[in-house]
Parts: C-alpha cells; sequence; structure tokens
C-alpha cells in the first residue's frame, strides 16, 4: 500500500461499516491519550519549560509559513519518499525521534515502538533514557535501522561504554543531545514532585552498563536506589565543551549527530568539530522557555551548514508541518510527541496508526501541493504569511 493509499483502505473500510478505531486528528488522539495516561505521565510528556512559551513558538513558526500550491504539474499517482539519511535508508525523510521514559506511558513502551518503526520501515532513534536497554532493542528491530541518541554523562568511563554498546548493538548513527545537560524548569512536573528517574524509570541502558555497575557498591538488582542516586549524580554535565567532541570522535567510527542546536555560530563550531550532520531543535519546548521556534532558526541554520545534513524537530504535529521543514532545507524530519500518545492508546497498534497517518498525510501534502518528489521541495513552495 502506497502512503496516500492508507486515505483510501480507511475510506473503503467505512463502506462495510468498519470505523477507525483512532481518530486521524493529532489533537483528539492527544486529547485521548491524556485521558488513559496517568497526571504524571501527562505532565512528563505534555508539558515544556516554564510558561510553555517555547512550545507555542514552535507552533506559531509553522504558522508564518505558507504551502504555495501549484497545479497541473503532471504529479505521478504514487510517489516514492525514499531518502538516505547518513547511509540509512528510509521509505520517508522521517525518523521517529528519541523519547525516554515511556514505560510511563505504556507496559510495552519502547519495545512497542520499535516493532511499530520495524514494521514501516521508518529508522528509530533510541533515547539513553530508555526504559529498556539498547541490546533487547535492536533484537526488536530485527534488522530494521536504528539510531542511539546519546545523553553524554559526566561520567567518561560510562559515556565510553554506552557509545561502544550502540556500536556493537548495531546502531548506524550517534544522535548527541547538547541543550540537556541538566533538565530544565518544568512547572508541571514540579507541582507535583514527579521525576519519573527517581522512581528507577528509565535508567535501564545505565543499570545494565558494566561501567556504570562498576561504580557501584552492590548491583542494582540489590540495591535499587543507590544505583538511582549514582545515576543522578552523573546525569548533570554542564562542563562539556567543544573540544571535548574530539573524544567522543576518538570512540566510535559511527556518524555523530549533534541534536539541540538553534545558532548558527553553533552549527559552524559543529562543522569545524567533524560531526556528521546536526539536529535544528529545541527539545519541543522542554528546556529553554522564551526560545526561538526552531522552524524559524532553520533556514539559517541550514545556510550556515553548508551542505552539512540538517535534521529537524520541535512542534512538528502534521505531515504539513513535515512539508515545511523540508522546503526549508531539512534533510529529514523527526516525529515525536504525536506516536507517544498513539502509544498510550494501543501500545505497537497506535503508534502504527500515527506514524502511517503521519506519512500518508505528507505524501498527500506533497503531491495536492504540485511536488511529484521531496527533491523538488524549496523555500519557493512557500510564501511567508
Amino acid at each position: 500500500m502506497t502512503h496516500a493509499g492508507f486515505q483510501n483502505d480507511v475510506y473503503l473500510k467505512g463502506l462495510f461499516g468498519e470505523q477507525p478505531t483512532h481518530s486521524f486528528d493529532w489533537r483528539a488522539v492527544q486529547a485521548a491519550a491524556e485521558q488513559v495516561m496517568s497526571p504524571g505521565a501527562v505532565g512528563y510528556v505534555s508539558g515544556g519549560a516554564g510558561g510553555e512559551d517555547t512550545m507555542r513558538a514552535n507552533r506559531e513558526a509553522f504558522d508564518r509559513w505558507r504551502i504555495q500550491p501549484r497545479m497541473l504539474r503532471g504529479i505521478p499517482a504514487e510517489r516514492d519518499l525514499t531518502t538516505t539519511i547518513l547511509g540509512t535508508t528510509a521509505p520517508a525523510p522521517i525518523l521517529v525521534g528519541p523519547v525516554g521514559v515511556l514505560s510511563i506511558v505504556h507496559a510495552d513502551a519502547e519495545r512497542a515502538v520499535a516493532r511499530a518503526a520495524a514494521t514501516l520501515g521508518l529508522p528509530m532513534v533510541l533515547s539513553t533514557a530508555a526504559s529498556t536497554t539498547m541490546e533487547d532493542i535492536q533484537d526488536e528491530l530485527a534488522g530494521s535501522p536504528g539510531w542511539y541518541q546519546l545523553y553524554w554523562p559526566k561520567d567518561q568511563d560510562v559515556a565510553a561504554s554506552l557509545v561502544t554498546r550502540a556500536e556493537q548493538a548495531g546502531y548506524r548513527a550517534l544522535v548527541v543531545t547538547v541543550d540537556t545537560w541538566q533538565l530544565g524548569w518544568r512547572p508541571r512536573d514540579l507541582d507535583r514532585a514527579y521525576l519519573p528517574f527517581l522512581q528507577g524509570e528509565g535508567i535501564a541502558n545505565y543499570t545494565s552498563d558494566p561501567a556504570f555497575r562498576a561504580g557501584l557498591a552492590k548491583s542494582p538488582e540489590e540495591d535499587p536506589d543507590a544505583a538511582v542516586l549514582h545515576f543522578l549524580g552523573m546525569f548533570n554535565h554542564p562542563a562539556l565543551t567543544w573540544t571535548d567532541l574530539e573524544w567522543l570522535r576518538s570512540q566510535t567510527t559511527l556518524p555523530i549527530v549533534l541534536k539541540g542546536l538553534q545558532h548558527p555560530d553553533d552549527v559552524r563550531r559543529a562543522a569545524d568539530a567533524g560531526v556528521q550532520g546536526i539536529v535544528c531543535s529545541n527539545h519541543g519546548g522542554r528546556q529553554v522557555d522564551g526560545a526561538v521556534g526552531s522552524l524559524d532558526v532553520l533556514p539559517a541554520l541550514v545556510e550556515a551548514a553548508e551542505g552539512l545534513p540538517v535534521l529537524f524537530d520541535s512542534g512538528v504535529r502534521t505531515g504539513a508541518d513535515a512539508l515545511k521543514a523540508l522546503a526549508l532545507g531539512a534533510a529529514a524530519v523527526l516525529l515525536a510527541r504525536p506516536w507517544v500518545y498513539g502509544l498510550a492508546l494501543a501500545g505497537q497498534a497506535g503508534v502504527e496508526h500515527v506514524l502511517r497517518s503521519f506519512l500518508a498525510d505528507l505524501d498527500l501534502q506533497l503531491g495536492l501541493s504540485g511536488h511529484a518528489s521531496v527533491e523538488e521541495l524549496s523555500p519557493t513552495s512557500l510564501a511567508r504569511k
């Protein structure tokens, strides 16, 4: 089935009385998910930093760019969105973005997401803060592409061990998040004094790591509270600088992508440091309150990158959003929160529903706006509001 053919399948099933289980409106999916999630999980997943102004800025940035359709261009009925990003081939320029602590959303956590991503062939970016080990997720991916997202711990031995494990497990790129060397001010979580890590959630990659375990008097199984405290002691790492990237480069042969850049000067520094790509991102508004919307800075970052692949996240909800980011120069888009809500509703099936819907939406937006392929997109496909 083509991406756009998913729509026809829904209508045909309706002809025979079969109604969709879940909505195709991302707002309705989020609302339904928040009804079944715990209050703590709702705050953690749906919330942002401070007054959540950056979250609003992300959406407002998309509103400022409008698609300007072109007609009668002989668009093929079946479009091929296949792309290759840093050596990883995908059926569309879409990656399943990294989200941690998924055990607070659904019991199957990252396993369900990996199975859904593998079913669709979409690359999955696994968070360091996963509830499931990176090796177990590779088993679930069963050869489908996976990238590993690194929160760089203060303990260099643990950092080296995590990177080595990721490469040995078969992950194809290392995505280093640089905007979260400590957690931002998140009132929704603070109001409930809710930090899932304190309950041992989202630290499976640490507690399974030999270098991490070597720093404990007792195993995490014997003394889980000590393991949590050991984790908390190494998560914050404000001392990181550009010079540390040389050390990281020496630890792996994987492509290194820096996630969380918002300034052109930082993109130039990243290129000088020899990384293979960057992600224009403000962590979905979860770190700095009052920051610039990601889409607003994307064109300047693409220009500064001078050919270095620039991926994009933050605020993406629809296929039209992805089209706008791709038209402004993004090599690919990372989707996150929408599929988390699908996970909360129905596990793997919910994630698949959201991802299939997103791909179909993107495919239709592409064709209906007069583009036969993603390669035809450019800033001229858009108009500034």
